[in-house]
């Protein structure tokens, strides 16, 4: 479909898609695909003319209909193939052209989370550790080939039934999502490797620590990216300080400051940036030791980064496509802002001839750790 490569469309009812038929494939116009920290989502557009097996039969026969619908999408660059999305349809928008090959039918979904946020439940939890409600969840998602991969928070409090007890009040997603946040993790749905399957992650906001191929900018022939844009914002970072009763009393308050350094993720600026702003964790002084060792651990693990660049580049000029959640290194855009990045989220632009993606990156600090990057 497009230079150095082809797109793989498996399409069809829940659960199981099958290959996209020949009229399906041929009237495939564009492809958007947006994979970011909390939900991924896609978006296809056809072609759909009057006497197209789309009109006549495929669309008033369900074939596309949201919730029904599963879409995997597999993207083959130099041989080496990528899921880049497994999702659901949740939307369908007709479009009629007055000229023929105007109209278009676009459909719009997420990944599998999705499927986890329909159904709002009421569920106590008694006497059971957080990874294991956690497991227990994801174990009805098993036949969407979702495979967990839970990493249990750092202080774990199991309580007494008898004196209380978690009760899950909302959807599935919501649950895992209110989870995550308490300690400062992540819950998300990720693609692959396989077609078929998602891994669903439940734990800290890491990024595999492998480095791609450098993004490079003015180097003349080895330039890479199209187009590239740094930002230091100076309010991002915040220092947080919490107040905990002293334990013997319990009657005085104990101002205890928060560093604002993610203990998983490495500093990659040799010059960090200093918090300019101060804030006050809310409702902490009723906190046990544990939970508050466990909302001191999860402020940590949010603390803001304040460098960030935006971008866009070729797939076909740059080799492979970007990866979101692992590192990345830049180089030609000056000793300021040159060195490692984290790619927050990408993009996936696909139109026939033709692959591109946006990306953000970001880090802690101006003036790269290491003197080169690899190219």
């Amino acid at each position: 479909m497009f230079d150095s490569g082809y797109l793989f469309l498996l399409i069809g009812p829940v659960p199981v898609p099958l290959p996209a038929p020949l009229p399906v494939t041929e009237a495939l116009q564009s492809v958007e695909v947006d994979s970011s920290r909390d939900r991924s989502g896609f978006q296809l557009t056809f072609t759909l003319g009057k006497a197209s097996p789309l009109q006549l039969a495929l669309l008033p026969l369900g074939f596309f209909d949201p919730i029904a619908t599963r879409v995997i999408i597999v993207v083959v660059v130099r041989g080496l193939p990528q899921v880049i999305m497994d999702g659901i349809v949740t939307r369908q928008e007709v479009q009629p052209g007055n000229k023929p090959g105007e109209a278009t039918l676009t459909i719009t979904g997420e990944d599998l989370s999705v499927l986890m946020d329909i159904v709002e439940l009421r569920i106590p939890w008694l006497a059971m550790p957080e990874a294991a409600r956690i497991a227990t969840i994801l174990a009805k998602y098993a036949a969407f080939g979702v495979v967990p991969m839970v990493i249990p928070p750092p202080v774990i409090a199991v309580d007494s039934p008898t004196s209380r007890f978690d009760t899950q009040d909302g959807t599935d997603r919501a649950y895992l999502r209110q989870l995550a946040t308490q300690s400062g993790y992540v819950f998300q749905v990720e693609p692959g490797p396989l077609p078929g399957q998602s891994i669903a992650y439940f734990g800290p906001d890491i990024r595999l620590p492998v480095v791609q191929r450098a993004l490079s900018v003015n180097m003349d022939a080895d330039t890479n990216v199209e187009r590239i844009s740094f930002s230091l914002d100076g309010l991002a970072k915040k220092q947080t300080i919490m107040f905990l009763m002293d334990p013997v009393t319990r009657k005085i308050p104990i101002p205890i400051p928060i560093p604002p350094i993610n203990p998983l993720r490495p500093p990659l600026g040799l010059r960090p940036v200093v918090p300019a702003r101060v804030g006050f964790a809310q409702n902490t002084t009723h906190l046990t030791a544990s939970e508050a060792a466990k909302r001191a651990f999860g402020i940590m693990l949010e603390s803001a980064t304040p460098v960030s660049a935006s971008g866009a580049l070729d797939v076909g000029a740059y080799g492979v496509p970007l990866r979101a959640r692992m590192m990345v290194g830049v180089r030609g855009a000056g000793i300021t802002y040159d060195g490692l990045y984290f790619v927050d989220s990408v993009t996936h632009n696909i139109k026939r001839g033709e692959y591109k993606q946006n990306f953000q990156l970001s880090r802690d600090g101006m003036v790269s750790q290491t003197p080169v990057v690899v190219p």
